[in-house]
């Protein structure tokens, strides 16, 4: 899983040729629904679906390649989060692993009343297993406020921790906002409480440097389809040591924490596109997203001026996204005069519901300013050209929707 990387211009994709799935379309700018998955990657994938077909586990010749090809999808995940090859179980999906988090804990702690803290803009998945814990398991669930940039106060966190709480779960970083949490203060002092840290990285992981012995974190949620693998693969780092009740009990496979035999050619996968992102990140991508997000962000307001206001923190957030309201238009109404942009009014979870954002209600702004919100997040192809033209469209559109 050689990952190779060429020579560029400022501003220019760290891969050479125009991915295919992106020809001839809109100006793609919606990274954190999802990313194209990257032609090494699924390169990768087939010999896995042909040729190395058998099951990891025999213990045949059928089953050599597939086991081989296992560990070292293991040990890429790991070397890209800084986590022992053995603490990475691999999953179905990002709200799986959020699934296997927080009731794996729950249940594995065993106690009759578990307390478990989380915050009120959490992804949906993480939103939804705390409130299947409450109905099922009996648990007094907290759930934090943001403030105005979107961030846990580490005071707030400070007053809702107590010796009955089991869990806390804060994500990395928000997938509309962009906005970075304190995970590394915010884990200690739950650790002084006695209580596991888990943090969705599903939107930083392959985008920054994440290394869970930095974070301090128990837990930590691996996405594919945020990081140029298909969807249908995640993964959960797992603290060595820490025990999780199964969610999908049967053969025992990762390490006795989800069952099934193993989907190898999209472990494969998310195996390759972690080697991948760790190259770019030393190739310093961050720098280039970051130019790229300025630059469509000053493009946006000199067209639009008075008209764009910044969502969330200025400075600690994403190197790749950009989450503004654009005064006197709905955000939908704007993509829909502007179809050669493809970006997103909010989390892609909530895509064709008309409603304010509970992110952005969340941090105070609203219903006009939730409702005017848009979320650009670009990515490995995106480029300067793609920055200068989108803000023309936007732009356009604006002047269509108001005049």
């Amino acid at each position: 899983m050689a990952a190779s990387r060429t020579s560029r211009r400022s501003g220019e994709p760290a891969v050479s040729a125009a991915h295919p799935g992106l020809a001839n379309g809109p100006i793609y700018l919606d990274y954190n629904a999802t990313t194209p998955v990257d032609p090494r990657v699924a390169g990768a994938m087939g010999p896995f679906l042909d040729a190395h077909f058998g099951n990891p586990s025999s213990a045949h010749a059928y089953g050599e390649e597939p086991r081989l090809a296992l560990a070292q999808a293991h040990a890429e995940v790991a070397r890209l989060i800084g986590a022992p090859a053995g603490g990475i179980v691999f999953t179905g999906s990002g709200s799986e692993a959020n699934n296997l988090a927080i009731r794996g804990a729950i249940i594995g702690a065993g106690t009759e009343r578990p307390h478990v803290i989380t915050q009120v803009s959490e992804h949906p998945s993480v939103i939804a297993a705390c409130r299947a814990a409450e109905r099922l398991h009996h648990a007094e669930v907290t759930y934090l406020r943001v403030d105005k940039d979107g961030l846990v106060d580490p005071r707030t966190l400070a007053a809702a921790l107590t010796p009955e709480t089991n869990l806390v779960s804060i994500m990395h970083a928000n997938n509309e906002t962009g906005v970075i949490q304190p995970v590394a203060e915010l884990a200690r002092m739950a650790h002084e409480h006695g209580a596991l840290f888990h943090t969705d990285a599903a939107q930083t992981v392959g985008k920054m440097p994440v290394d869970v012995a930095e974070l301090e974190v128990d837990l930590l949620t691996v996405v594919g389809h945020k990081m140029y693998a298909p969807k249908g693969v995640g993964a959960l780092y797992v603290r060595p040591g820490l025990s999780l009740e199964p969610l999908v009990y049967g053969g025992g496979q990762e390490n006795d924490m989800r069952s099934g035999t193993e989907n190898v050619a999209a472990v494969v996968a998310l195996g390759l596109a972690a080697e991948l992102a760790a190259a770019e990140l030393a190739d310093n991508s961050g720098a280039r997203l970051r130019a790229l997000r300025d630059r469509l962000h000053e493009n946006l307001e000199q067209r639009l001026p008075r008209s764009v206001r910044l969502n969330g923190h200025v400075d600690q957030r994403l190197p790749h996204v950009l989450n503004v309201s654009i005064a006197g238009v709905r955000g939908e109404d704007l993509l829909a005069v502007a179809p050669g942009v493809a970006a997103s009014t909010g989390s892609a979870c909530h895509t064709g519901r008309a409603q304010a954002s509970p992110v952005l209600t969340a941090m105070g702004c609203d219903d006009e300013r939730s409702m005017s919100a848009l979320r650009f997040s670009l990515g490995r192809w995106s480029t300067s050209n793609d920055a200068d033209r989108a803000a023309d469209l936007i732009a356009a559109a604006h002047r269509r929707l108001v005049e």
